[in-house]
């Protein structure tokens, strides 16, 4: 993803990531490239925060996953991680 300038959003890679601070618009190329790096960074699960709301995002970042290649699978978080408010994906250890 690139800003205004041309230049790259340098985005940390841990195992979740909170995407309160993207745009709706944003939110499937981050989705797309959070995963390939916490994939290359050996990761075997990641917790995607998309908030409650209006379910807007959740939406978007469900329907990312369903498509990417290197997701397992997917669910909601457990209560205590965020519940319906964040996603839990499964990576594939293989890509």
């Amino acid at each position: 993803m690139a800003d205004e300038a041309g230049d790259g959003v340098h985005i940390p890679i841990e195992d979740w990531i909170d995407l309160h601070t993207f745009s709706p618009k944003e939110t499937r190329a981050v989705v797309a490239e959070y995963l390939i790096e916490a994939h290359k960074k050996g990761f075997r699960e990641v917790r995607i925060i998309h908030g409650r709301g209006t379910g807007v995002q959740r939406e978007i970042v469900r329907s990312t996953l369903e498509k990417h290649a290197l997701v397992e699978n997917f669910k909601d978080a457990r209560p205590e991680a965020g519940g319906w408010g964040a996603t839990i994906v499964r990576l594939k250890t293989d890509g």
